[in-house]
């Protein structure tokens, strides 16, 4: 039924062209958005402290305290998981390209609202630097659903894997572009003002308020690509899978696809109606024909993103002890306030360049030859491996002349996190639910995954404190140490391996073949979407 739409077959079967590279770049630069305003606070956290929290009586710089640490690089996320479920759901209810320009207009304004963060008095100062960072989150949050689901209706059959994950990749380079800008910015002050170092003189290596503008710089830079973006995605036409399936209005679906792919597209009305009026098309999220059909999907799908990201966004935790280790940031006193931030830029830019952006582009070149299943198990696999050899022998990692082979461990697992579940998760869920449901199932998804990477972010946070009271970092108290959250981090990626078995394969599938939409109504329709083949045959 639905698979037969002349309009969809014809997305479906149309040959790579110049629409899907300007599609990609239109949501990817979203992404790329999104990644840099989400990493670019780690960037400048160490200057916030230095700035509003430094006792020059002290033998050290002043360091944020750890809930207010929490609080700045935390908040952007909860904003983060609140904007997927709300402009998930909005952009079934409103269609795709009306939601997807408000979410540029809350990342631009908020961007620029975050880098303007007054008050009398730091706390002011991080309040409102928090309040704006949370509706910056929320304004990204509505950017994961949209973009993907946005991706996944326009692109062929054939290489819809590789369109989607692309998208998803331009995170590598918001990432990279962070710590680019970091580096430029930090680089023309320490050029103006040559400071000395906390250690010399603890006055002098601060000098206010001139350094109380590079990290505002360095925050409200985001709002320069969303900006940039804002006029092509308003130009861009409604996607034909939502114009037909649920505005059901099939001359506007036929008229907008017959401009982008350039050939004449029938518009056919009485099709459109028998589909949309089908038992097929009328069952919602919480029934009971859902569940039968695609809920142990949706468990699949949300499963896997909340354990993939506790991994992921733990790596925070090692990042400092490994730089340093490595020679790369020298201790805090023995740097001004400036040099200190060119050099996390100039660590997180290469990681970024070796580790982070090739996973990625590695997805983009193998998810529609390998599968997702493939790639997200051998990712979860490898990330379980290495964890694991990380923490067992970690002691044996600590000395010296090891620190070397660890980076190198430290790196694999994180590539393979890239080319590995962090791209396929983003991918499936925008593939295998109905189109009146899929940017909701997709919001619902990505927000588990958000839940993960709190859990991540904070509670390894202070889980990998010492057992030692006199060696946890100011302010926290006793963990279960970096080993024990080591082999706590590979049992979940374990895990995660485990239910990848829920996630259908949908490598080569129309959307309507893997949501089941295509099919007439009854027992068989039920059947065939609720056992869609997991591993490729």
């Amino acid at each position: 039924m639905a698979g037969e739409l002349g309009v969809l077959n014809a997305l479906d079967i149309a040959k790579t062209q110049w629409y899907h590279f300007t599609a990609i770049v239109i949501a990817g630069m979203g992404f790329f958005t999104d990644a840099y305003d989400l990493f670019c606070i780690s960037l400048v956290t160490k200057l916030l402290g230095r700035i509003y929290y430094t006792d020059i009586t002290h033998p050290k710089p002043g360091v944020l305290p750890p809930n207010v640490q929490a609080a700045v690089t935390g908040v952007a996320l909860c904003g983060t998981l609140a904007g997927q479920l709300f402009f998930g759901w909005l952009g079934d209810k409103m269609g795709r390209k009306r939601v997807y320009g408000m979410t540029l207009m809350i990342m631009v304004l908020c961007s620029v609202a975050s880098g303007l963060s007054l008050g009398s008095s730091p706390k002011s100062v991080i309040a409102t630097l928090c309040f704006f960072r949370f509706w910056l989150g929320f304004g990204i949050g509505g950017d994961y659903p949209l973009s993907a689901t946005i991706m996944s209706e326009y692109a062929n059959k054939k290489t819809r894997g590789a369109f989607i994950a692309a998208v998803f990749a331009m995170q590598g380079f918001g990432i990279l572009a962070g710590g680019i800008v970091a580096l430029i910015i930090s680089s023309a002050y320490d050029h103006k003002y040559k400071v000395p170092s906390y250690e010399e003189d603890a006055k002098a290596s601060l000098v206010l308020p001139a350094f109380d503008y590079v990290w505002r710089i360095i925050l409200m830079f985001g709002a320069v690509p969303a900006g940039l973006t804002y006029y092509w995605r308003m130009k861009m036409p409604e996607t034909a899978r939502y114009t037909a399936l649920v505005a059901r209005n099939a001359k506007q679906a036929a008229s907008d696809m017959s401009k982008v792919l350039q050939v004449e597209i029938e518009a056919e009305e009485v099709k459109v109606q028998q589909i949309t009026e089908s038992e097929n098309q009328k069952f919602g999220l919480f029934s009971k024909e859902f569940a039968k059909r695609h809920g142990l999907h949706l468990v699949g799908t949300t499963t896997t993103w909340f354990l993939l990201d506790i991994a992921f966004y733990s790596q925070n935790l090692f990042q400092k002890d490994i730089f340093s280790a490595i020679g790369w940031i020298p201790p805090a006193k023995q740097m001004n306030a400036i040099h200190e931030v060119y050099r996390i830029a100039r660590a997180q830019t290469l990681i970024a360049l070796c580790s982070t952006v090739p996973g990625y582009w590695f997805t983009v070149a193998f998810i529609d030859y390998m599968g997702r299943f493939a790639i997200q198990l051998m990712g979860f696999f490898f990330m379980t491996v290495f964890m694991f050899a990380l923490a067992i022998p970690y002691d044996h990692w600590t000395k010296k002349d090891n620190r070397i082979g660890f980076v190198v461990m430290y790196s694999l697992t994180f590539f393979f996190a890239n080319f590995g579940p962090n791209a396929t998760t983003f991918v499936v869920p925008a593939e295998i639910f109905p189109a009146r449901l899929r940017s909701t199932c997709h919001g619902i998804s990505a927000a588990a995954g958000k839940a993960g990477a709190m859990v991540g972010a904070f509670g390894f946070l202070y889980a990998a404190q010492s057992k030692d009271p006199k060696k946890t970092d100011a302010g926290y108290p006793t963990g279960i140490g970096i080993k024990n959250s080591l082999i706590m981090l590979g049992v979940i990626n374990f895990f995660g391996m485990l239910l990848t078995f829920l996630v259908p394969e949908s490598k080569g599938k129309s959307l309507e073949e893997l949501s089941g939409e295509h099919e007439e109504d009854g027992v068989e329709a039920i059947e065939m979407a609720g056992t869609n083949r997991t591993v490729p045959v």
